[in-house]
């Protein structure tokens, strides 16, 4: 099944479920193309990656599963800050190209806030949007400091999405990041989202239980329901990382699930979002 919804201003629609790069080339280059290719052919199209990720070796491995398929994928990957000024933007966007084997990235982002004014990187991202080389920008990242920021250099519409750390266990953002995007109109592309620790499905625990229960009911996984959570927003996305093809499966699952009002109280009960603070990042 096909299921896309709104990519913040680009006016593209987007899988929801989408497939991270983060250390795939840690589970063996051919697994993870297999992965990548089995994703796409559950409707999965769009991949994230960066300059950052294996210092290159996941944008050659990505390279390799989209061959061929360029046309189907809302193909993402992210600038690191030391390369963010106006002429290192291009560099580094134009190396990026190189190992991924395309003349454009559909969306290109700023990995974390650096040295570099904001005005600097926004005008190379805006260059490139130009040359054809990429087809919009966004952030990652960024706190609504930051993204006023962003804004008012870059007027309506931009940016165009700001990926961040979103899972049960790190419901931070919904404090004030969520919100900016949703009147700003950015898209929210949530990275690890299902965490760093493995308790939140641990059925030994409260919180556990709840998703277990949940996911029994509906004839899900845990994991599904997990990401069904997230995406009740509908500016959000999520892009999950998965080498083997079972757990890929797993993950294209979710996007046609649709939590209760009752299921996702019983979620948020079990996972309180806590106090606002500093975004988090990893």
């Amino acid at each position: 099944m096909r299921i896309g919804r709104r990519f913040g201003g680009t006016g593209r629609e987007v899988a929801p479920v989408g497939q991270g790069s983060w250390r795939s080339e840690e589970s063996g280059g051919d697994d993870a193309v297999a992965a990548l290719r089995c994703g796409l052919d559950l409707g999965m199209t769009h991949i994230d990656t960066a300059e950052m990720y294996g210092s290159g070796a996941a944008e050659k491995i990505i390279g390799r599963a989209i061959a061929g398929r360029r046309d189907e994928v809302f193909l993402v990957s992210k600038v690191l800050p030391n390369h963010a000024s106006r002429r290192g933007t291009v560099a580094a966007c134009e190396k990026s190209l190189a190992r991924l084997g395309t003349d454009r990235l559909d969306c290109y982002l700023l990995h974390w806030r650096g040295q570099y004014p904001l005005v600097e990187t926004i005008e190379a991202f805006e260059a490139l949007v130009r040359d054809g080389k990429i087809l919009s920008w966004g952030v990652s990242n960024f706190d609504v400091t930051d993204l006023d920021e962003v804004a008012a250099i870059a007027g309506a519409g931009h940016p165009a999405c700001n990926q961040v750390l979103y899972h049960l266990q790190e419901r931070a953002i919904e404090h004030s990041v969520l919100p900016w995007c949703e009147r700003h109109g950015s898209a929210v592309v949530a990275y690890t989202p299902f965490g760093e620790r493995p308790g939140a499905f641990d059925s030994a625990t409260k919180q556990g239980r709840v998703l277990q229960q949940i996911a029994a009911e509906r004839r899900a996984t845990v994991r599904q329901v997990a990401l069904a959570f997230l995406l009740r927003h509908p500016q959000i996305f999520a892009i999950p990382k998965a080498s083997k093809i079972a757990h890929v499966r797993e993950n294209a699952g979710a996007a046609s699930l649709r939590l209760s009002d009752a299921e996702t109280a019983r979620i948020d009960a079990a996972f309180p979002r806590g106090k606002p603070g500093p975004l988090p990042m990893i």
